[in-house]
């Protein structure tokens, strides 16, 4: 220690030194501003950028100070939730479906006999609905099993983010891409049908996308595993489209007589029915191809609906996301 304070440079012969100071700049005289000058500067105060610069940044924090926690949380989750559907190509797998069902709905242009139209638009509908259920619990599968396995979850919790934060992000992020994949797979039908009979159908298949988007983040959720999830996924949706027709089934018996199995077989399916939504009624191809296709009546009735499972199975993935350890 004594040998490095040696080997430093005496004080005197710094600059810092005050009679340095005074020896090197005593010759030098002070810049005089008139006084006439000096009362316009003062008057003008800072210029017009320092001025711009200062008001933009009290702007951005007033506005973060005004803003709450949960919001800021929720939409910064869900806007990056979007960014990784962009950048994980799902735009471009939802664009090379749409080039495949409308070749193969050409084809199917092209057997018809009479109204090719309609032919193409009610296979095209079809298709798209099924392939964009696909897409869309795929992909929100994939994305939670990929967190899962990166540990990023556990980076991101272990910052001040509460868990109804994170769900809700990604909620949020899903919910809108699964509204893009719909508006792209609706761009051939506003060819093939009428424009109000297309707007509803597309606004139908969002709302039925994100059921299915909530459905599987809770199965990811629950399971932890893709393909425990996945299976769920599809047996909750094949169940959920063709409830109407077990219940009708069920209701009339092919031996036309009533047994003690037909009649537990009829309440489980009646309790079934209640439980889960009635899909197909929701997005139907008929609206496409029928002169009279479903009211506003209709789509409000589906969009309470979605809201209701939506919300029921958020809070099913919030309870079981709080139960788990990480």
């Amino acid at each position: 220690m004594r040998e490095q304070q040696a080997a430093l440079p005496p004080l005197a012969a710094t600059p810092g030194n005050r009679a340095v100071q005074r020896q090197q700049h005593g010759g030098q005289h002070d810049i005089q501003i008139a006084a006439g000058q000096r009362r316009r500067l003062r008057a003008r105060g800072p210029g017009r950028r320092q001025q711009g610069i200062g008001q933009l940044f009290r702007h951005r924090y007033t506005v973060r100070r005004q803003e709450s926690p949960v919001t800021v949380h929720i939409t910064t989750i869900g806007r990056y939730t979007a960014l990784e559907a962009l950048r994980t190509r799902v735009p471009a797998t939802t664009l090379l479906t749409l080039v495949l069902l409308l070749g193969a709905s050409l084809f199917v242009r092209e057997l018809a006999v009479t109204e090719s139209t309609r032919f193409q638009a009610g296979f095209y509908a079809a298709a798209a609905r099924l392939c964009a259920v696909f897409i869309a619990g795929l992909y929100v599968l994939a994305s939670i099993t990929r967190e899962f396995n990166d540990k990023g979850l556990e980076v991101l919790l272990a910052l001040d983010l509460p868990r109804s934060h994170y769900i809700c992000g990604k909620l949020a992020g899903f919910v809108l891409t699964a509204a893009g994949i719909a508006v792209l797979l609706s761009l051939p039908l506003w060819l093939l049908a009428p424009a109000p009979a297309v707007l509803l159908w597309t606004a139908s298949l969002a709302i039925e996308l994100a059921v299915v988007v909530a459905l599987a983040l809770f199965c990811i959720v629950t399971f932890s595993q893709l393909l425990p999830a996945a299976g769920f996924v599809a047996a909750f949706y094949l169940l959920a489209r063709s409830i109407t027709a077990m219940r009708l089934m069920s209701a009339n018996p092919v031996a036309g007589q009533e047994t003690l199995s037909h009649a537990v077989t009829s309440v489980l399916v009646d309790g079934l029915a209640f439980l889960l939504p009635a899909l197909d009624t929701w997005t139907r191809t008929s609206w496409l191809v029928d002169a009279s296709p479903a009211d506003a009546a209709v789509l409000l009735s589906i969009a309470v609906q979605g809201a209701i499972y939506v919300i029921l199975l958020t809070a099913a993935a919030l309870f079981d996301f709080y139960r788990r350890s990480l």
